[in-house]
């Protein structure tokens, strides 16, 4: 047997779809091999029938194509240039050997046991002889299935009330949509100026403008509500009953955030009904995705719901441009960022299911690089019955679409379910905790990995950056968010998505003076926080570092900035202006540290502070990192 986990995979088909699908996957890799100089040969369309047909239900097909180095690329799979030819050798021989000994006249005895492909569930099962016998789980009980097949419908059925457009005028009314508009064409044109061969659109950026806006300015989160007549906290005690009011806004949850000072009670209805909700503008995850979806198609936006089994749920957006569905957590102001709650949060991901106007998606895999470990832990239902009902869902819901229409929605579920079956890696933004809710709460739902400890990001060069010999990253504190700019202005939000270590600091928001900074968190005497660059991995080493960090401090406050390369510390200050380094040249890594210590009273904390900023600086850069390369 092959120790190529793809073809070990695709042996497991039936004689027949194997040989089919096997047949298809040595024309792919000859046709390269005998014409190495032709285009044509290294690009298969995702939408071609014989693709979509013969090999992507086949398990472990196209993982064969990603193991010879195909890439997924919009609408197509590339093979690029620079893929190994070797690499692709090797698994077309390992692929022919098979299949020369199942076309012998005497075929073995025991054929490998014909398999049930699921194209909605990339199932990648490990052969017997290389793994150890597990027991299958138990059968999910009927009632299991009746609980599953409500929550589908419910979520289904739900998604529809975005599409009342007198709901959605209404949520216009609540949007500065102009401004935003404008915002999203002006940060296009500097994308394309900036790179001609920019492949993002208007929705892009319209859908990061909807993002921060909606976090900033609109949606305020919930942990427990001010006590009505003191003002002082209160705590989440317990649950009250409804009204008819509740009720009808879809509150069937109240909760009972209970003063112990002034004994008394103040109700928090968890709507469900996201007109309620643009009045309301707060609570947790629950509520921001339900208006902020809303939102989304309030402004011309196709978004669909997404329901996480674990007990989440957030956005995704459909970009045009590049051909793909965009996550988006309006909790977290994260964009394309899928595995930030497997590798970020920590979660234990099963069921993740996408709801819009007009179909439901199994998209589990998009949010995950760990699919077998997944697998383990999908028992509530099985997979045929799950498959079959979403299909039988889509089918109802679909009956009155064009047939343009449908052939759009066939197209992109092609293309989804190729990215589904992907090879991932966690990529910027994606290693910290949870940055919404209070601590304990995060802690509660184990979620903070990361987020109050070691992020543990590492800036190390892109291909571009590699390309280009520079690396050069903007942080703007009054729109949080980092810039990655020699990345084709790859833009990462949160202050600590980029972080390798910080201690006791934490982000301030100052309403009354329309101030933003970073200080250290309450009561704490000392902070730090410090960036990582390795440079190492890409065979470069440092020919020149310029930075330009912002602090301020008041009475006896202190912040001390200093860079560290190996044993070499140097302390440089935080005045806003560029400074130059040449002492790093010849490193291959460096960290930028910052230490917030000093003050007076009980407000001590608050006494040294790091990018200060007003709100209305959106275009100025509170931290700036430029580094110039050569070879090591």
């Amino acid at each position: 047997m092959s120790e190529s986990p793809a073809v070990t995979t695709l042996c497991e088909n039936s004689n027949e779809e194997f040989l089919d699908a096997s047949k298809l996957l040595l024309t792919y890799a000859d046709n390269i091999l005998r014409y190495p100089n032709e285009e044509k040969y290294r690009s298969i369309r995702i939408g071609n029938p014989t693709f979509s047909t013969k090999l992507l239900p086949i398990k472990g097909a196209v993982e064969c194509l990603f193991e010879m180095g195909f890439e997924e690329a919009e609408t197509h799979l590339v093979f690029p240039k620079s893929a190994s030819v070797d690499q692709l050798k090797l698994i077309r021989e390992s692929i022919a050997k098979e299949r020369d000994q199942r076309l012998q006249p005497v075929q073995p005895s025991a054929q490998p046991a014909a398999a049930s492909p699921s194209a909605s569930t990339p199932e990648s099962s490990a052969s017997a002889s290389s793994q150890p016998v597990v027991a299958p789980a138990a059968q999910p009980s009927s009632l299991s299935s009746m609980s599953f097949l409500v929550t589908l419908q419910a979520n289904f059925q739900h998604v529809m009330l975005y599409e009342n457009p007198e709901l959605q005028q209404k949520a216009r009314s609540h949007i500065p949509h102009q401004q935003m508009s404008s915002n999203a064409e002006q940060r296009l044109k500097e994308a394309k100026d900036a790179d001609s061969e920019c492949k993002l659109g208007i929705e892009d950026f319209l859908a990061l403008e909807l993002l921060s806006w909606f976090k900033k300015d609109f949606f305020s989160w919930v942990d427990s509500l001010p006590c009505s007549r003191c003002g002082g906290q209160t705590q989440n005690s317990s649950s009250l009953s409804p009204t008819a009011d509740d009720l009808r806004w879809g509150a069937q949850r109240v909760e009972n955030h209970y003063c112990q000072s002034c004994q008394l009670s103040t109700r928090f209805p968890r709507y469900n009904n996201p007109e309620k909700l643009l009045e309301t503008r707060r609570g947790r995850c629950g509520e921001w995705a339900n208006c902020f979806t809303l939102c989304c198609r309030a402004m011309g936006l196709e978004a669909r719901y997404i329901w996480d089994s674990t007990d989440h749920v957030w956005t995704e957006i459909y970009s045009s441009s590049q051909r793909r569905w965009l996550h988006c957590d309006s909790c977290e102001n994260a964009c394309d960022k899928p595995l930030l709650y497997e590798v970020g949060w920590g979660k234990k991901l099963a069921y993740v299911l996408a709801f819009s106007k007009d179909q439901v998606v199994d998209v589990t895999w998009r949010y995950s690089c760990k699919h077998p470990e997944i697998l383990t832990r999908r028992t509530r239902v099985q997979e045929a019955w799950l498959l079959h009902t979403i299909n039988g869902l889509n089918q109802s819901r679909q009956q009155a679409l064009t047939p343009d229409r449908k052939k759009v929605l066939t197209e992109r579920l092609l293309v989804e379910l190729v990215e589904f079956i992907s090879p991932k890696k966690p990529k910027s933004g994606e290693l910290g905790g949870r940055n919404s809710g209070s601590l304990a709460w995060r802690q509660a739902r184990g979620e903070t990995r990361g987020a109050d400890t070691a992020a543990g990001f590492v800036f190390t060069p892109t291909e571009r950056e590699k390309s280009d010999r520079l690396l050069h990253v903007r942080y703007n504190a009054s729109k949080d968010q980092y810039c990655r700019v020699s990345n084709d202005c790859e833009l990462i939000p949160s202050w600590d998505q980029c972080m390798w270590r910080k201690e006791s600091v934490s982000r301030k928001l100052e309403d009354d003076w329309q101030m933003v900074y970073i200080a250290r968190t309450e009561g704490s005497s000392q902070g730090k926080m410090s960036w990582k660059f390795d440079f190492a991995p890409a065979g470069l080493k440092i020919k020149s570092v310029s930075i330009m960090a912002s602090s301020q401090t008041f009475h006896s406050g202190e912040v001390c900035w200093h860079l560290q390369a190996g044993s070499v510390t140097t302390e440089f200050s935080g005045d806003g202006k560029m400074q130059s380094f040449q002492s790093l040249s010849g490193s291959s890594e460096f960290l930028v540290v910052a230490g917030l210590s000093g003050g007076e009273g009980d407000a001590s904390w608050q006494h040294a502070q790091i990018f200060r900023q007003s709100l209305k600086e959106t275009e100025e850069s509170s931290f700036e990192i430029l580094v110039h390369l050569e070879d090591a």
